[in-house]
């Protein structure tokens, strides 16, 4: 066996930044989150050479010149000065190993000046070796990284195309960006302006900058504090009718860092279960600022992950304000700021802060079920656990008088319908445009949402109902979740292991054959008995809600969309599919070349 022997600096190096520098992205992040630390208000990267080149400038506070060369020492940092620090972390970098790691696999140069010098530093790295210089300067730091990987044939080996590598690159400016609307980030490759911001400290000017207008024209403001625990959450979620494809666009900060949270993805999913279809996901960038006590950020070296004290109270928070963001809840007495920005509430007059502080919404945590993912050590909970928590928390939020909710008012909105498609579309002359309205999923959603806030449903007795015959295991099903049916105003009768009838219906199916009722909500299920009371809801609402292809008078159509103007939700229908579709008169002038 060899003999045992002290590996090289260089070496020990070399084997950390593997963890730590994964692609040039990870460069980026690293020193671009620096610059945020040193207070810069611009700056700007540049990425060149394949993305193996990259240059970070920025007009921050710059690097002492007696700390210069110790800056480049593994584990030194100015963020933690001592022990306790590390649970109190108020900066996104705090473990002194990045520029140790990058000086180990590529060529460094950093040019850095403060304020109080007149010249600046020129330090130059090389196999973890720093040579510095005097220099002339701004106040500021520029990082010139050159070569990347240039001695770690293997790790250059298995870089992607370089166009999926700045892709890498683009998410991180990007995520950075969205968390800090008060810097000005300018991102170019090989020259060109790729993305810009203006640093206005306005997170909705920095969306439209990093994404487009489009994606603002769809937003709902989140902003919700809880003086007790010291939570708040500000930001923006995308209407259930404008989704994505994938999860790539929920942009989710913890004390505006970045992060990969399950329980934070989960309340946003749950929100959205029954408002978007199925594989459809919202857009979403939202920061919850908690105190350093209660979150640990020094679970993995890139910092992705965190781990909470009670995680039950986050997710119900996140939940229940994503929740009354969407049915335009707004807070009273506090003032909308950008995600990233420090908040403090005012404890001087006691009265005062009684206006300012939000009623948290009543949850029963006792019975609570968890379950923890080994991987990243997190406490989640389950899914039965979150409908019941759902259930709650629509009623709490119905009930909330904290908020003030901006509800449609039917006089203002001045509907004028003007007739009907295909005996299917409800067309409306509005202030916008010509407005495009679905009659039947426009009406499932308004009985959706009376349903699911009505405590005792009422029924109708049948006197005549036809045998209904189902397998044994449905029959079990049925029995053991009874009471769900009785909710919603269902009474069902076994008369053997196969077969069955119903005593009563909800009084809005009383004209539906139960058998279809029956095979509708089984459909539904398809092996998966989760949620059935939704289910249940949900069926209910889409047989009682008018049929397409029905022919309506003016008035019923003037009914259907007075309902469903009061919804909370008016966007989508339980399904998830959008209701209406507005055709804007700029656009429609357009096209027959009329001015508007």
């Amino acid at each position: 066996m060899a003999k045992i022997r002290q590996l090289s600096k260089h070496l020990i190096n070399q084997i950390a930044a593997g963890e730590v520098i994964e692609r040039p992205a990870s460069v980026v992040k690293e020193l671009t989150e620096n610059s945020v630390d040193a207070g810069a208000k611009k700056i700007s990267i540049e990425i060149t050479n394949d993305c193996r080149d990259i240059r970070v400038a920025d007009n921050g506070s710059g690097i002492h010149p007696d700390e210069i060369v110790l800056a480049f020492s593994k584990h030194a940092t100015s963020k933690l000065q001592e022990d306790d620090d590390l649970f109190d972390i108020h900066t996104l970098g705090f473990r002194g190993e990045a520029l140790a790691s990058i000086i180990s696999i590529a060529k460094l140069t950093c040019i850095t000046r403060t304020k109080d010098f007149e010249t600046g530093k020129k330090v130059r790295c090389e196999n973890s070796e720093v040579y510095e210089a005097e220099t002339g300067c701004a106040v500021g730091t520029i990082m010139d990284v050159k070569d990347l990987f240039y001695n770690v044939p293997v790790r250059l080996k298995f870089m992607k195309n370089p166009n999926t590598e700045f892709s890498y690159i683009q998410e991180v400016v990007q995520t950075i960006a969205l968390s800090h609307p008060a810097v000005a980030i300018e991102l170019k490759k090989n020259g060109k302006t790729v993305l810009k911001t203006t640093g206005q400290n306005n997170l909705t000017q920095t969306i439209k900058e990093v994404f487009s207008s489009d994606v603002t024209n769809n937003l709902k403001e989140v902003l919700k504090s809880d003086e007790l625990s010291g939570l708040r959450i500000s930001g923006f979620v995308s209407t259930p009718d404008y989704t994505r494809s994938s999860k790539k666009n929920y942009h989710i900060y913890i004390n505006s860092r970045g992060v990969k949270c399950p329980v934070f993805q989960k309340s946003i999913d749950t929100v959205y279960r029954n408002l978007t279809a199925n594989n459809k996901y919202p857009f979403v960038v939202l920061n919850l600022e908690i105190p350093t006590s209660d979150v640990d950020v020094n679970v993995h070296p890139t910092k992705k992950e965190v781990r909470y004290k009670n995680p039950n109270q986050i997710y119900n928070f996140i939940y229940s304000a994503i929740q009354a963001g969407l049915a335009n809840y707004v807070e009273k007495n506090v003032t909308p700021i950008g995600v990233g920005d420090k908040y403090t509430v005012s404890s001087n007059d006691e009265e005062e802060s009684k206006h300012n502080s939000v009623i948290e919404f009543p949850v029963d945590n006792s019975n609570r079920e968890f379950y923890v993912d080994e991987k990243s050590d997190t406490m989640f909970i389950t899914d039965s656990e979150m409908e019941k928590l759902e259930q709650k928390q629509t009623s709490a939020v119905s009930q909330q008088t904290i908020f003030t909710h901006q509800e449609f008012d039917n006089d203002e909105q001045k509907d004028n319908v003007i007739g009907q498609y295909h005996d299917t579309y409800i067309l409306i002359d509005t202030e916008e445009g010509l407005e495009i309205v679905d009659q039947h999923i426009a009406e499932e959603r308004y009985i959706y949402e009376k349903l699911k806030e009505e405590k005792n449903i009422v029924s109708q007795m049948l006197f005549v109902s036809d045998v209904i015959e189902v397998s044994v295991s449905e029959i079990e099903l049925i029995k053991e979740n009874l009471d769900k049916f009785e909710r919603f105003g269902y009474g069902i009768e076994f008369l053997s292991d196969k077969e069955l009838i119903f005593r009563k219906v909800p009084q809005l199916l009383s004209k539906t054959s139960p058998k279809d009722i029956l095979a509708d909500i089984l459909n539904n299920i398809e092996g998966d008995i989760d949620n059935l009371e939704e289910k249940i809801l949900i069926t209910t609402s889409c047989k009682a809600a008018v049929k397409a292809n029905t022919k309506l008078s003016i008035w019923q159509m003037q009914d259907i969309i007075k309902k469903w103007r009061t919804t909370k939700m008016p966007y989508t229908c339980p399904h998830g599919r959008t209701i209406s579709k507005v055709i804007p008169h700029k656009e429609l002038a357009g096209f027959f070349q009329r001015a508007k």
